[in-house]
């Protein structure tokens, strides 16, 4: 497994986009707290209106020492899909217009068996980049797997970048999901919440649209 190292005399500027509130925290928290010296913006697309979750959101970024913003893409429970114009408008909206060392996002093919918009909002961010329509040097998607909903979902071992989080990281991460969210326990999230964190790595946007025509499937 590889750990990732701070550049201390250049901090990174990264934008994480995710789907939902709580997604920054379970799929990239730990890597996200690991490095309080780079600039974090998070863009959540769904729930903005969602009073509660828009709140703990908020309440979320501050732990982490992030700016960040909310869109309100429709997240009812049927999935129905979502024209791929309409997400990468959203997106386009919401991120700030400048130059991002990295962006970390949802896999094409999700995280686990399976929410519509996490491969949707994957999918938006890469035709992006590759349209040259967003700015940045290279792209991390998330790497996990739940062997068709057998397990919880796990990093992805041989992903480009894999690491375990120290300990004190870890429960800070739990923290957010099970205190400032408000997850029991014993629920999905919180039994999900991974001790380790795995990513795809991408600096060449023509690779990434490949990747992404193959479903993100690299293993």
């Amino acid at each position: 497994m590889e750990n990732i190292k701070t550049d201390r005399k250049t901090p990174k500027s990264v934008a994480v986009i995710v789907a939902h509130p709580d997604d920054e925290t379970l799929w990239a928290g730990g890597t996200i707290l690991s490095h309080p010296s780079w600039n974090w913006f998070i863009v959540c697309l769904c729930r903005k209106s969602d009073t509660e979750r828009a709140t703990k959101f908020y309440k979320a970024l501050k732990i982490l020492k992030s700016e960040g913003t909310m869109g309100d893409l429709d997240d009812g429970p049927e999935q129905k899909h979502l024209d791929e114009k309409e997400v990468e408008h959203a997106i386009m909206q919401l991120l700030p217009p400048t130059h991002f060392d990295l962006i970390i996002s949802h896999n094409p093919s999700g995280e686990y068996t399976r929410h519509i918009r996490h491969e949707e909002v994957s999918k938006a961010v890469i035709t992006l980049w590759h349209a040259g329509k967003i700015s940045i040097n290279e792209l991390w998607t998330f790497a996990y797997k739940d062997g068709g909903k057998e397990f919880y979902p796990k990093p992805v071992e041989n992903a480009t970048i894999c690491h375990i989080l120290k300990k004190r990281i870890w429960l800070k991460k739990y923290s957010i999901i099970t205190s400032t969210y408000g997850f029991e326990k014993n629920s999905w999230e919180a039994e999900t919440t991974p001790r380790a964190e795995s990513f795809w790595q991408f600096s060449n946007p023509n690779d990434a649209k490949k990747w992404l025509t193959n479903g993100g499937i690299l293993a």
